[in-house]
């Protein structure tokens, strides 16, 4: 007992740093699979997966994934009858934390055939692939 009074600020750092290594799974499961760009551009070819963009209308005009369509997070609860049910889904954003919502909220509606795409726009550019505006 007395170990632990003496070093509670290291066993509340163990936790506290512990917890932030677990975070990043916790998140994962909830959001489901994250597909890097070569992933996601073999799910688009083989699957004609439908490509969810769900940032603003500013961003997705300033660039976006060739055959993607528009939705912007806010909207998606209210649009979601507009997405085939019959296809897997690839939802991107900028940066990869939207579309992880917004895979949460597709797979608490029931999809299942849903994709993250991991690292976003930025991911998809950085390796090299097309972008339309």
């Amino acid at each position: 007992m007395q170990f632990v009074v003496d070093n509670i600020l290291f066993i509340a750092i163990a936790f506290v740093s512990g917890g932030m290594l677990l975070w990043p799974l916790v998140q994962r499961s909830a959001s489901g699979p994250a597909l890097d760009s070569l992933g996601a551009t073999r799910l688009i070819n083989d699957t004609q997966a439908l490509v969810l963009d769900v940032r603003d209308p500013a961003e997705f005009g300033a660039g976006h994934l060739p055959g993607a369509r528009n939705i912007p997070l806010a909207e998606l609860d209210q649009r979601m009858s507009e997405l085939p049910a019959n296809k897997p889904v690839l939802i991107c954003c900028a940066s990869g934390a939207r579309s992880s919502k917004a895979a949460s909220v597709l797979r608490k509606a029931g999809r299942e055939q849903v994709f993250n795409l991991s690292g976003g726009l930025q991911a998809w550019r950085q390796a090299g692939l097309p972008v339309v505006k």
